[in-house]
């Protein structure tokens, strides 16, 4: 069973997300996993990286995880991959973008088998606000999964991995 083992605020700075957006009619067997397999097979990531001028890891300490972002934007789900950059990164053709001032993170870790700690974005919601952590007013539509080397790509001794999930906080 899946549970949250650390959550705790970052700081971020201005930054540039990069990446393509999808909707419920991209998934395939109820997720997004053929499109990860799709962004690694046609290293759409380095592409991305290609441009980034300076080290990702300014923006925030894990600044060069892989992202996957989501909100529901009036009733309609969106899920972007892709990575956060610094400001102003110029971005490649067939990409979309979107800016995120300055700011903090609400991170949550959850630990457990990779077939069981995606979707766990209502429960790290909750969560954060339990704990005192408020929703960004002009964010808090948005939420992220980062995969974060090693935590996400090496299980420990049990098998277990850590995916975040994060929210926009105040």
């Amino acid at each position: 069973m899946p549970e949250i083992i650390k959550v705790y605020k970052q700081s971020f700075k201005s930054m540039r997300f990069i990446g393509k957006k999808y909707g419920d009619g991209d998934r395939v067997n109820g997720d997004f996993s053929a499109k990860w397999g799709e962004w690694f097979d046609n290293g759409w990531f380095a592409q991305i990286e290609q441009q980034v001028k300076g080290n990702p890891k300014d923006i925030c300490e894990e600044g060069d995880a892989t992202i996957g972002l989501m909100r529901d934007y009036n009733g309609v789900f969106e899920y972007w991959i892709g990575l956060f950059t610094p400001e102003g990164t110029t971005v490649p053709d067939e990409y979309a973008y979107i800016d995120f001032p300055a700011g903090n993170f609400g991170v949550c870790w959850v630990y457990g088998k990779e077939a069981e700690i995606f979707m766990r974005e209502g429960q790290c919601g909750e969560r954060l606000q339990r704990d005192g952590y408020n929703m960004h007013a002009d964010w808090a539509d948005w939420c992220f999964e980062r995969y974060a080397d090693p935590r996400f790509t090496t299980p420990d001794e049990k098998g277990n991995i850590i995916i975040d999930i994060c929210f926009f906080v105040s």
